[in-house]
């Protein structure tokens, strides 16, 4: 991408936060209007949902957004392919792909970026990009990442290229890895992944070598960065510490912000929409990005409406986020602010041998695990060299070979972290039982 597109959209982007906020709803009524209308023509499923609650091409101008159906995981995995606009286009033909070509492959049919979702609360889903959307996507982040930097801070800043390292799961179509990466290179800057499967001697030295002055990454795998350079083991000069792909809880913000001495940003995000929203040090919450989505709040739950793409519309798509609207307030910004956002919150598997070295497993690591009978899973730290999957399986599934596939899957990735001496066994149990407290299933959890 040439500097002066990436500064032109930039710019365009960064004058929506100067707009009234009466002005960035009357871009989203727009936006919204002119998605649903493409839908309704182009997408079979959205079609047929339409008609059924009343809404025809006469009558879609007038409805209000409360009277367009919702629809959530499941129900894009059951109609996929009559709800995506390219009829050419199908879940089976993407699992072929995605299962045969390595993630340097990064776009389907010269045209789709596609996006492969971590699996967390249930089965994995696809989520289709075409070339626009990417790139409006990846503006959205590339502000996120540069939030309350003025235009001339940022033409010196592609003038200096910092270094950049990004720290999480890295072998995989995650939105995060494939955006940033896309991201970084738009602005050709030098860039390193540290995927979160690679044992902590091995970021230590990688570290070293490149000498990053950026870092980007999820909360849970800077903290051990963080943690390195307070145990004086590794000394960095960073300018600036980007988080995504988990939430961000205010006492690690504040770590943070003590161990780095730079500004700490986090940028909201999922794999329906990479850019969602962001929060920076100095500000309480976090701003939605009001005019490239239209999130409605409600008290357990939001629904997500993606105002960039329409190979795949999610028109009023259900999110298990918790995201609670801060009462207005005289601020020059005029995107909705929330605070508490409460998204996957998943605590490491760390495990410690006898001599006392300790190694962890991240749970991106051990999500979507795709064996031929497995319905669902959970993981169960029993002691620090010991945990079990509680796997769930259909009732045609044989148990042996189910379980056999799961200890060869799990034993590469143990291995890959030089975890040779954690014991791991499988446990089949009826069916994976939600959380009592929050109704949503945990991937891991411990009777520690």
């Amino acid at each position: 991408m040439k500097y002066i597109t990436l500064l032109r959209e930039l710019y365009r982007l960064k004058r929506n936060t100067k707009r009234t906020k009466a002005q960035i709803q009357k871009v989203q009524r727009e936006k919204f209007q002119t998605l649903v209308k493409y839908a309704y023509q182009h997408s079979e499923y959205y079609k047929k949902v339409f008609n059924e609650a009343g809404i025809n091409e006469t009558n879609i101008s007038s409805k209000k957004i409360t009277d367009f159906p919702t629809i959530d995981k499941k129900i894009l995995l059951e109609h996929f392919d009559e709800l995506v606009t390219d009829k050419n286009i199908t879940q089976h033909k993407l699992r072929i792909f995605d299962e045969n070509e390595t993630i340097e492959k990064r776009i389907y049919k010269e045209k789709y970026h596609l996006v492969h979702s971590s699996g967390s609360t249930g089965k994995p889903a696809y989520f289709l990009y075409d070339k626009t959307a990417w790139n409006t996507m990846l503006f959205g982040i590339i502000r996120a990442a540069l939030w309350k930097m003025s235009m001339f801070q940022i033409i010196k800043l592609l003038i200096e290229k910092p270094r950049i390292v990004y720290i999480a799961a890295t072998d995989g179509r995650y939105g995060g890895v494939m955006a940033v990466g896309d991201g970084i290179n738009s602005m050709k800057f030098e860039q390193m992944h540290l995927d979160i499967q690679r044992p902590v001697n091995e970021w230590l030295d990688t570290i070293i070598r490149f000498k990053p002055n950026m870092i980007i990454g999820y909360p849970s795998a800077i903290k051990i960065l963080a943690e390195l350079v307070k145990e004086g083991r590794v000394q960095l000069d960073v300018t600036r510490v980007i988080t995504c792909g988990e939430p961000l809880h205010p006492n690690l913000r504040t770590i943070f912000e003590h161990v780095f001495e730079c500004d700490v940003v986090n940028v909201y995000g999922a794999s329906e929409s990479l850019a969602m929203g962001v929060g920076m040090t100095g500000e309480e919450g976090v701003y939605l990005f009001d005019d490239l989505n239209l999130i409605e709040v409600y008290e357990d739950e939001i629904y997500l409406t993606c105002l960039y793409n329409i190979s795949q519309p999610l028109i009023r798509y259900r999110l298990n986020d918790q995201l609670h609207v801060m009462e207005e307030e005289k601020s020059k910004i005029p995107f909705t602010k929330v605070k508490t956002i409460l998204g996957r919150e998943e605590d490491l598997l760390w495990f410690e041998d006898d001599l006392g070295n300790r190694e962890f497993v991240h749970p991106l690591s051990v999500e979507g695990i795709c064996v031929e009978g497995l319905i669902d899973y959970q993981f169960r730290k029993v002691d620090d060299a010991t945990f079990e999957m509680l796997a769930e399986v259909d009732e045609t599934a044989n148990q042996r070979i189910v379980k056999k596939e799961i200890l060869h899957i799990m034993r590469r990735i143990l291995d890959e972290k030089e975890l040779f001496y954690v014991q791991f066994y499988v446990r089949f149990v009826t069916a994976i039982q939600a959380d009592s407290k929050t109704g949503k299933k945990k991937l891991i959890f411990t009777d520690q």
